[in-house]
């Protein structure tokens, strides 16, 4: 199979066929509760792909807006746990074969559920194929002991197996998947983009931000970086009469083990707690001047290559990033002219930054011009782009 990605798009001529079916999804997923995997589903459903969740969760049991087999409960960065949770969840999985075996192909989204998928045909005797969906590149699988060079051989063992291959940036091929496992996969780009069949409210046209009140700056989404808090905090610190910092989304504990002390000292810090995608974010990004887009979990791996919700997110709703420079997101965000680059040591340089956005605002208004002059498409992804890759997988064959 050829290493070239694909970047996704949807058929121009799009026909429907006369008493057939919708394509059928099983989608393997870490937690039934997590906000990109409810986008996921619900981007699969726009598409008019009928999807069946087979999932862990990582709270109790609740209702979700697909059909889905509950495969257990697994806890972030418990590692030992999850590796139990994935033969269990298997056995799972294969008791709800008739379920299982409607399913036209199996998404599995990371390595965890890649693993418990192939577990699963295998108890239930099935050969239906696999799509591989990596859109994060855990730490433990760039490290160069034997815990990562096992870890790569079961990803590779799996992924030739595969029927295809699903990333968010360029840039985990080039450096993760074209790197450890040349030839062994076709792949296809999904950014991270908006689901196509929701309702985003209209584009904002770009306004300065007026100088009597303080700049708004958001953190957005899985607040899973302590360094991205501590320069926030810092900023906070510095100005506290003229900077307001919103943070949106859910605090990863194993990340940031102490979180709303830290935000309770600082006066001009708000946090807001979890929202609903994409109900709440027109109100959200209403809120904000600029994004923060930075992340450092993964310092020099994964941290660098991904391209998150957050600056798509911000894009279609014309609120510019900051990024750090050298990192893919940077890249993205000056290819659109469309927020701030900041080179390191960013103790230093994002209060520079912060300082002359305070007394000249000028340049947000031009990087929110410039968001606005973009097409939609970079923001929203197109209607139809999943069931057509969904459709090609299938068409071209190979392993199952």
């Amino acid at each position: 199979m050829s290493g070239d990605a694909r970047i996704a798009k949807p058929s121009m001529e799009r026909e429907a066929v006369t008493g057939s079916r919708p394509r059928r999804v099983a989608y393997f997923g870490h937690d039934a509760g997590d906000a990109a995997i409810r986008r996921r589903v619900r981007a699969l459903a726009d598409d008019g792909v009928s999807v069946t969740g087979f999932m862990m969760r990582r709270g109790e049991a609740s209702s979700t807006e697909w059909t889905n087999i509950d495969l257990g409960r697994t806890a972030d960065g418990a590692f030992l746990q999850r590796i139990r949770q994935v033969f269990a969840g298997a056995g799972k999985a294969a008791a709800k074969r008739d379920e299982l075996a409607e399913a036209d192909v199996i998404v599995a989204r990371n390595l965890d559920m890649l693993a418990c998928a192939f577990l699963a045909k295998r108890k239930a005797k099935l050969d239906t194929p696999v799509i591989y969906e990596s859109l994060d590149i855990h730490r433990l699988l760039c490290r160069q002991d034997p815990i990562g060079k096992t870890l790569r051989w079961l990803e590779g063992r799996l992924l030739r197996r595969t029927r295809g291959l699903i990333v968010s940036s360029p840039a985990f091929l080039k450096n993760h998947f074209e790197r450890y496992y040349p030839g062994l996969f076709r792949s296809y780009i999904v950014e991270n983009r908006l689901a196509a069949g929701a309702e985003y409210g209209p584009r904002p046209v770009p306004e300065m931000p007026a100088k009597d009140r303080p700049l708004r700056l958001g953190w957005v989404g899985v607040l899973r970086c302590q360094r991205s808090l501590d320069l926030l905090c810092a900023l906070a610190d510095r100005f506290p009469e003229t900077l307001e910092i919103h943070l949106h989304g859910v605090p990863a504990r194993t990340e940031i083990p102490v979180f709303e002390p830290e935000i309770a000292k600082h006066p001009n810090m708000i946090y807001h707690g979890r929202y609903k995608s994409p109900e709440d974010l027109s109100e959200l990004y209403h809120g904000l001047d600029m994004v923060w887009a930075g992340d450092f979990m993964e310092a020099g791996f994964n941290s660098v290559w991904l391209l998150p919700n957050r600056i798509y997110e911000g894009g279609y709703y014309c609120v510019p990033a900051i990024a750090p420079a050298g990192t893919q997101t940077a890249e993205w965000v000056s290819q659109r002219q469309g927020g701030f680059i900041i080179e390191e040591p960013l103790g230093d340089t994002l209060p520079e930054l912060i300082v002359s956005l305070i007394d000249d605002r000028e340049p947000i208004q031009a990087c929110a011009r410039a968001l606005a002059a973009c097409p939609e498409d970079d923001f929203v992804q197109p209607v139809g782009m999943l069931s057509d890759l969904v459709d090609s997988a299938l068409a071209e064959g190979g392993a199952a």
